[in-house]
């Protein structure tokens, strides 16, 4: 990574299905912009995938297409470090330290836990329950100054940096505690079809909800055509227009025009006209990206390269912070 006096910052998503929009708009985008001010470590996080059962088969494919993604919406692998989070073996064992300073009334208190549970009752595993001490793991092993989290991640960002409180409050100053990263402009997409609830890349019961990343053009203009909306038929913001202002964010977000632009662009339009010039901003800004998604698809030996690359400059750093820790909690550390 460049520049010695930037500060680090963490950020992370799993292989478990193809981004949506939603993703791409509310993290992906960002940590593009990011690369400017900060090094940045941008991981695939594999091992927190197989909370969920997954087939071995598809979850490498899909491992392989992150990285790829990555590549595509202009992540840089020579100035900052993009890796596959099982190719680190440091996050294993310091995830099992991290248990131990971890308290069972606070992973009692972690709705997703609770959520995920819910809809995975045939499989509520110790490692959905522990979830949150891996992710602290992920995170303090880089020595992260900042980490970029959404609502729903929160929590999990306070029992990290909780964790590190206690360890150091024993052994002194070993990790740096994190602060969340809030970007200056982040858009929270909702559903096509359920805009009262955040849009899912894990969406199964109706794909006409989800906009992924890899749709085809027609495809993502059919779903936008087809988006709920409301029987006033007046383009505007407003809480009892929740279908209508999640697609003027959605515009808004992808011509880079503010919330005020866009409803006034609009003033006048009927819903139909609305939708296309939706679909058609969408479209634009996708293009690209799919477009370089195909190339590096094509070129397995480049992102395998870029991942073997990453995970040796990501096992550096890590294991330097792993090698102090199980000095300070007295394991036996080798010259």
């Amino acid at each position: 990574m460049s520049g010695d006096n930037k500060k680090i910052i963490y950020s992370a998503m799993q292989p478990s299905g193809i981004p949506s929009l939603g993703n791409y708009l509310g993290a992906l985008k960002n940590w593009k912009n990011l690369q400017d001010e900060y090094n940045c470590i941008f991981a695939a996080a594999n091992m927190h995938a197989i909370t969920v059962r997954q087939d071995p088969t598809e979850l490498r494919q899909r491992t392989r297409d992150l990285i790829a993604l990555f590549l595509s919406i202009g992540l840089d692998p020579e100035k900052h470090i993009i890796y596959v989070q099982s190719d680190v073996k440091a996050h294993a064992e310091i995830a099992w330290i991290l248990n131990c300073f971890t308290y069972m009334g606070e992973l009692n208190r972690m709705t997703q836990f609770k959520d995920k549970s819910a809809k995975h009752a045939d499989n509520i595993n110790a490692g959905l329950y522990t979830y949150p001490v891996l992710m602290a793991g992920d995170i303090l092993l880089y020595q992260s100054d900042l980490v970029p989290v959404g609502a729903d991640q929160k929590q999990h960002l306070e029992i990290c940096r909780d964790i590190a409180g206690r360890f150091n409050s024993v052994y002194g100053n070993v990790f740096k505690i994190p602060d969340p990263y809030i970007p200056k402009a982040g858009a929270r997409i909702m559903g096509l079809q359920n805009p009262e609830k955040k849009m899912s890349k894990s969406e199964s019961d109706n794909m006409n909800n989800v906009i992924y990343i890899l749709d085809e053009p027609n495809v993502i203009k059919n779903k936008i055509k087809r988006a709920v909306t409301d029987s006033d038929a007046e383009v505007r913001y407003g809480e009892d227009k929740p279908g209508i202002s999640n697609l003027l964010n959605i515009y808004s977000s992808v011509t880079g025009k503010s919330p005020e632009e866009s409803e006034a662009e609009f003033k006048g339009f009927g819903y139909g006209e609305f939708k296309e010039a939706v679909g058609e901003a969408v479209v634009k800004e996708l293009e690209p990206i799919q477009s370089k998604f195909k190339e590096y698809s094509a070129d397995r030996a480049y992102v395998e390269k870029v991942m073997k690359e990453g995970a040796e400059k990501a096992a550096y750093i890590a294991q330097k912070t792993l090698s102090k820790v199980k000095k300070k909690v007295g394991f036996p550390v080798y010259k």
